[in-house]
Formats: C-alpha cells, structure tokens, sequence
C-alpha cells in the first residue's frame, strides 16, 4: 500500500509497531516479540504476536496478520488514508498539509491551531466560573440537583458562562485589556462571539452550563450550553466553524470508543446529560448525536468501532421521531439495531437521565440487556394506530414497510412477515405477497389489497398497451383515440399510456427503453412484463374491440357515480338531469352488448 518515497511509507519506516499495537492490546515481552490476548477473536491463551524487528503482526488463533496500517485499519474500522494519519499522530509525525485549493480554505487551514487553543482557553475559563465565583454557585446547585456531584462536573469538563456579555470576550481579546491576544477574524470564526448591531463583539453564551464538545482526538471544539431558568432556546449550541461541524461528531465519543470497541455496541442517546448519566453507571460505550437529527456522517463515524447499536432516545414525540428516522439511516448502513423504549417514571417520561436517577443503573442495565430489535419496537408503535378498519391497517402496515423491506435476507423478512400478521392481525399470504413485492421493487407504501393479490393490469389494458408499443401501422390513429377519449385516464396502467400515447403521436420508433427510462420502478417493470408476454399479431379490428371495452368501463364508472349522486340527493334540483343522464348510459351499454 505504502509507495517507496511516500509520506505513508516514512511513517511507517518511523513508526514503533509495538508502541502503536499496545495502545490497543495489553503486551508482555516474550523473548524477541511481545504477545497478548488477540482484539480480533475471543481467546484466553494468546496467539497474538507483534515483533519489533519485522515491524509485523500475526494471530496464530485467527490467523489475522499485517504491518502497523493493517492493524490500524481493522481497529479503527477506517481506510488506508486515515490509517496513515493515525499511525503518524500516535507517534508524533509531522503530518504535511496538503496544498489548499483555495484563499478561504488556506485561511481556514491557518487559523485551525489558533481556534482549537481558544477553545482549550474557553473551557478552562468556563470551568472556573463555575468553581470559583458566585454566580457560578447557583449552577453547581443545578447540577448536584440534577445527581452529579463535584468529581462529575471535573469529569466532563463542566463549567459555566457568566450572564455578563464581555467576560469571555475580554479573556479572549486583546492584551490591551489583558486577554490572549486573539484578534477580530479569530473571534469572528471561533463561533464563540456574536456581533451587535455596531459591529461590536458580545460573548454568544451567556448565563448557561457549558458543555465541552470534543473531537474524535479529544481536543475541545465547540460547546453544547443549557440555559439556567426559562431563558430561551434551552440550549443553545456552537455554530459551524473551520473546526466544527456538527454531523461530523458525535458527543462522549472520544472518552466511550474503546468501551464501544471492547463490547462491540454503542448506546446512542439524545442529549448531553443522557450521555453523562449513562457513562456515570458504568457503561461508557455511549455517545450522544447532539439532538434529535443523526446524520449520515455520524453513522459512518460510529461504524468504524461497531456495527451494533442501541437506540435510547427520549420518549416524547420528538424522539419517538428521531427514532425512526435514525432507524431508517442505520439500518442503510447495515447495523444491527435494538431499540430501549423506557417506561414512565411515575406520571413521568423518562429519559435515560431521568430513570437512571430515580430507578438506579441496575434497573436501567437489566432494560438495557432486554433490548428489543427494531422491527419488535415498530409494531409496538404500529399497534398504537386504529386497526379496527382496513383503512387503519393499511396505514399501520405503510408505517411498518419503510423499515422491513431493508430487511435483505428473504428468511429473516418472510419471519418478521409473520409475526406482523399475528401482532396486526392481518391476513398473513397477502402481507407477506405486499412486503415481498414491496423489497423488491424498493416502494415504501402499499397502495390497495387488489393490487397485492391481483395482476396489475387487465388484460384489454395490456393488449393495448403492446399495441401502442409495437403495432406500427396503427398505432398513431390508436393514440389519438385513447387521447381524445381520455380513455386511460384513472387506470392503474394511467402512468404508461401517458408515456407511450405521447410516443405514438410523435411519429418516431417507439423505444421501450426510452419510455421504460420515463417510468417509476413499479410501472416500468409491468411494461416489460407485458412486452414479453405470447401475443399474436395486433389488428385493428381488435384495436376497436379494446377501445370499446374501455369505453363501456368508463360508461359503467360513470353511471356508478350519477346512482350515487342521485342516492345522495333525491330531492335535489338537478335530480331530473341525473335521472336522464343515467338513462343514456344504461342506453348506451345495452347497446354494445
């Protein structure tokens, strides 16, 4: 992988494979090499050698082996590029900076090592404010309220934003008024200032609890902050900045990785104090998305250290959604998800920081362990939904479809099929028809029953449909009929003659791949199901035998509407004209048969 000459290998040419393997694997020197229990397989005895002389691993239990980047990749679960910036910072290689493309992304580039002092300044200066002054006493009252006594708040590097809206700044500023000395654009881009009307800069928070947000590294990049009191937003967050970005990281991340990547789950909660209470009982592989959003980087992150995850958002309606929509995302990345729903405490909701706090971790631990998988969680939501009409069924099994059809292996989907049956109480073939067909062409809602367990398109519907497509002599005439009739409009089948009448009327060859391109999934697949079909050679006498076939369907739709309307309003004015209207098409349909 490491060119001669290549920045990748000088490091790995200056890299102490020792010094790197045993931040991961507890080693003990065994005559030239150094052994231990092996990260990648469950062992009592090790087969895990490094030797320092080669430069080279190798488990004699699993037989996983390689230089100091295979290692590091399957560790860290990341490709060779990061592999190489890994193994470099872990021992202290200068990394070279790559040329930027632009002016701004030069200036974004300088200014990184300045903003990540600030913040390492800004949460040394907020803890302070609230060991040491007064104003910071009513939060530490806060927060012992809230269970987390002094060694906690040091733990996590709590601290506090005095309601004065200079103090920081002036921390900060210029050493004019004896601060460190950062200048107007520092400030600016640190996230931590905002601007007054007069351009003059103000600290952003104010009378909060700070959290500190620290990179994957540990270094402090930006701040989650809680308003004391009613003060509006609750929290309030730091902005993006050239160090900051918030689908990029995850909360508590950089302390619960090597628990994430001993136990080979992750915990993922809503907020700060979630995150905080869980680590507090002992279960440090938990990290915090930061609100009610996961995004898909974040997912990318935490799949470098596990592919099992436990979803614990808060219980009201916004994490019931954030829920979902993080099931949704993590199920595309192939992660094996649990989902903990905790019950009320009292009249209550609880959030993880909540129940641990009134029910204790043990409590909490034994839910934890009892987990259960996603799609057992989605019918316990579906089953909230009024399933005493087909109307509500089919809406509980649109809830439901979104999330089964990720399911890819057919078994496990043909399982879950089943046991959504028995929960819902539907019928069990039709179900599993409508998931099967719906994984398949990858739709996210079931649209009638008919279309389930019938063909999805009537056979006058089909014999046309080849007509349109391949009978080049007429073909043009049947397009205008069809749409001078508004014939297909209302059919299941309305999407591809819409299509293939607008290529008829062109005059040009008709390309099914060209119409099948204008399609969705599901009507481009009955297309070509169609056009494979046996068929004799289309005339036009069968032509009109289709179009008046269409013609009384239409004249039976209609009159089925005038007896409603008629049913609906026999005392109404325009009764006289229903009343005709419907003895024309009983005419006409008794005259075509």
């Amino acid at each position: 992988m490491a060119e001669v000459g290549s920045f990748a290998e000088k490091v790995k040419q200056q890299a102490d494979i020792v010094r790197v393997v045993g931040e991961y694997v507890r080693l003990k020197k065994t005559g030239k090499d150094f052994s231990g229990l092996c990260p990648f397989h469950q062992e009592k005895t090790p087969s895990f050698t490094v030797s320092p002389i080669k430069q080279i691993f190798y488990c004699f239990g699993c037989g996983k082996g390689g230089d100091v980047y295979n290692f590091v990749m399957a560790m860290e679960k990341c490709e060779f590029p990061e592999a190489v910036k890994l193994v470099a910072e872990k021992c202290s290689i200068p990394i070279p900076k790559p040329r930027p493309r632009t002016r701004e992304e030069a200036a974004t580039q300088h200014h990184r090592p300045d903003l990540i002092e600030m913040h390492n300044y800004a949460a040394d200066f907020f803890r302070r404010q609230l060991n040491e002054t007064a104003e910071g006493k009513v939060a530490r009252a806060y927060l012992e309220d809230r269970g987390l006594d002094r060694s906690a708040i040091d733990q996590f590097g709590l601290g506090y934003a005095p309601s004065g809206g200079e103090t920081l700044r002036r921390h900060l500023g210029e050493t004019a008024s004896g601060g460190k000395g950062y200048g107007p654009v520092l400030l600016e881009l640190s996230g931590l200032f905002s601007r007054d009307q007069s351009g003059r800069f103000f600290d952003r928070f104010r009378r909060r609890i700070t959290f500190p947000i620290s990179n994957e590294s540990g270094k402090v990049v930006a701040f989650g902050c809680r308003a004391l009191g009613d003060d509006q937003p609750k929290y309030l967050n730091s902005p993006e900045t050239p160090i900051y970005s918030k689908s990029n990281l995850l909360y508590h991340l950089d302390r619960a990785k090597e628990g994430i990547r001993r136990q080979d789950f992750a915990i993922l909660v809503e907020g700060y104090m979630d995150a905080i209470a869980v680590a507090r009982a002992g279960i440090s592989n938990v990290v915090a998305s930061c609100g009610t959003s996961l995004a898909e980087p974040q997912i990318k992150l935490l799949g470098r250290f596990t592919r099992r995850v436990i979803v614990n958002y808060d219980p009201d309606t916004a994490g019931q959604t954030a829920t979902e929509r993080s099931l949704a995302l993590l199920l595309e990345h192939d992660f094996e998800v649990r989902v903990l729903a905790l019950p009320p405490v009292g009249n209550k909701k609880a959030d993880p920081d909540l129940f641990i706090r009134e029910r204790g971790k043990d409590e909490y631990l034994k839910l934890l362990k009892d987990a259960p998988p996603y799609v057992d969680y989605l019918i316990a939501r579906a089953r909230q939904m009024d399933l005493t009409t087909g109307e509500g069924k089919l809406r509980a099994v649109n809830f439901l479809l979104p999330y089964v059809q990720r399911i890819p292996n057919r078994i496990l989907r043909s399982e879950w099929a089943t046991r959504i049956a028995q929960q819902l109480r539907l019928d069990e073939p039709v179900l599993r028809a409508a998931l099967s067909k719906a994984a398949a062409e990858r739709r996210s809602e079931v649209k009638t029953q008919p279309e389930l367990v019938g063909r999805a398109a009537k056979p006058v519907e089909r014999r046309l449909i080849r007509m349109l497509a391949e009978a080049k002599g007429f073909r043009q005439e049947l397009a205008k009929h069809l749409q001078n009739a508004h014939l297909y409009h209302g059919l299941e089948t309305e999407k591809i003659f819409a299509v293939l009448v607008i290529a008829s009327l062109s005059g040009q060859p008709v390309q099914a791949a060209e119409v099948g391109a204008m399609l969705e999934e599901r009507d481009r697949r009955l297309l070509f199901e169609i056009l494979f079909e046996e068929a004799n050679e289309p005339t036009w006498e069968e032509a009109m035998s289709c179009i008046e076939a269409l013609q009384n369907r239409q004249a039976e739709q209609e009159l089925a509407d005038v007896q409603r309307s008629i049913e609906a309003n026999p005392a109404a004015p325009e009764l006289r004209g229903l009343l005709e209207k419907k003895q024309e098409l009983m005419r006409r349909l008794a005259a075509t048969r």
